[in-house]
């Protein structure tokens, strides 16, 4: 008979195991993301100085680039109904990182268009939603399987920023000392190395993964009905669309920090480098907390928080100025950023993990891109108060996830993570 001192050693070093697969995994996949700082502020530099693109253009090319993210759920769905070469989630990695260094590399010593540059990354985009769905949704499976979802949100955001820090810095200087060329080699080479990870299969992770009754879905029409029945769904989903909807944080601000605060073109990348980092000393508190407080506290805790995050940008006057201020911005957004997506993880129907989670990611993309379109309005209607109404609008749509905290079913988000929850097992 095992001890109990045995069986929470056990628990320990499995839980060390399944730590040691998803970091480096995790920090793989959003450094070669073409959603991520290295590809999209390269992309906006190239569009802006190379092709002489306005404001409302870059960020209306990111939108229409982004179109597959906002289908995302499509490959979720993909995801959990299709097996290829019967490797699961592994044999997503091996085939579409295959594609999608592919084009990196084909951009790579292509001609600089505008519509090659569209063509190539959204075919990139496209090709990266599978790996997308595949490493969400094991994430999820295993945060609920293992009861650590809370845990698993915390490592995902902060491995998850880690690649976003060394893009943003890494992205201003290549702004200024590389060809877009050997921007896009970088990212074929990244690509690569992630899609070894289809040849790794830890047992902590995938012992039986597939096999639990969590993991288990129906019928193709038996899982939409159930997806479109699961109450817990309609919150998680809502309350990330408002989180990521931020008119002022992204083209707008860019904009505002080069002509209207004179800075260089490596400021905004400084500067979402700072602000991702500055993410991480929340990430870590929460990674600590969310075995000890239940998720409905850590819920209205972030939200309150972070409802007043973007407030500081709209008092800078300078672009040093700016980048001090992104420390307490970010620190802001931390516990609501985690708690969202643990949340998401807890409201996965059985066997549609990879569904659930690339509606959330769809819907984050697409409020994402769609609130920069409208940021950039915004700030060009208005030379003087153009990115300050951005911050005033962006401050007012945070202040309304709290009404949706009100709708997640209660037992859902009772107890603290590693807890069990009869209910929910019921």
């Amino acid at each position: 008979m095992v001890s109990v001192s045995e069986g929470l050693e056990e628990s320990k070093a499995k839980t060390r195991q399944v730590f040691a697969y998803f970091v480096p995994l995790t920090f793989l996949v959003y450094l070669a993301t073409p959603v991520g700082y290295l590809l999209d502020i390269g992309t906006s530099y190239l569009l802006k100085n190379q092709l002489h693109a306005s404001a409302t253009q870059v960020a209306t090319f990111r939108l229409l680039t982004g179109i597959p993210l906002y289908f995302s759920f499509a490959f979720g769905l993909a995801r959990d109904v299709w097996n290829p070469f019967g490797l699961r989630d592994r044999g997503y990695f091996l085939i579409f990182s295959a594609v999608t260094a592919a084009v990196y590399f084909v951009l790579a010593f292509s001609a600089v268009s505008y519509a090659s540059l569209f063509a190539g990354v959204f075919v990139a985009m496209f090709a990266y939603r599978f790996i997308t769905a595949a490493y969400q949704a094991l994430l999820a499976l295993v945060g609920q399987e293992q009861l650590m979802s809370g845990r698993l949100a915390a490592l995902w955001q902060i491995v998850g920023a880690l690649p976003y820090a060394v893009a943003g810095f890494g992205a201003g200087y290549i702004s200024v000392h590389l060809r877009p060329g050997e921007t896009f080699i970088v990212m074929g080479l990244l690509t690569v190395m992630l899609g070894l990870f289809g040849f790794w299969k830890p047992r902590a992770v995938f012992s039986h993964a597939y096999d639990q009754p969590v993991a288990r879905g129906s019928t193709f029409a038996g899982d939409i009905k159930r997806l479109l029945k699961h109450r817990a769904a309609y919150p998680a989903v809502l309350a990330m669309l408002l989180f990521s909807f931020a008119p002022g944080s992204n083209t707008p601000l860019q904009f505002y920090l080069t002509n209207d605060l004179h800075g260089s073109d490596a400021v905004y990348g400084y500067f979402s480098a700072i602000f991702t980092a500055s993410f991480l000393p929340t990430l870590f508190l929460y990674g600590y907390i969310c075995k000890r407080v239940s998720l409905n506290k850590l819920l209205w805790w972030g939200t309150i928080i972070t409802i007043p995050q973007m407030i500081p940008l709209a008092l800078i006057h300078s672009a040093n100025l700016a980048l001090i201020m992104a420390v307490p911005i970010g620190l802001m957004g931390g516990i609501a950023s985690a708690a969202y997506y643990d949340l998401a993880m807890r409201a996965c129907p059985p066997g549609l993990q990879g569904t659930l989670m690339m509606v959330v990611e769809g819907v984050y993309q697409l409020a994402y891109r769609g609130g920069d379109v409208l940021g950039a309005r915004i700030y060009n209607a208005s030379p003087a108060n153009g990115f300050l109404n951005c911050v005033i609008v962006t401050t007012i749509v945070y202040s309304l996830i709290l009404p949706v905290l009100l709708l997640i079913p209660k037992e859902l988000i009772a107890t603290a993570d590693g807890q069990a929850n009869p209910a929910m097992s019921a």
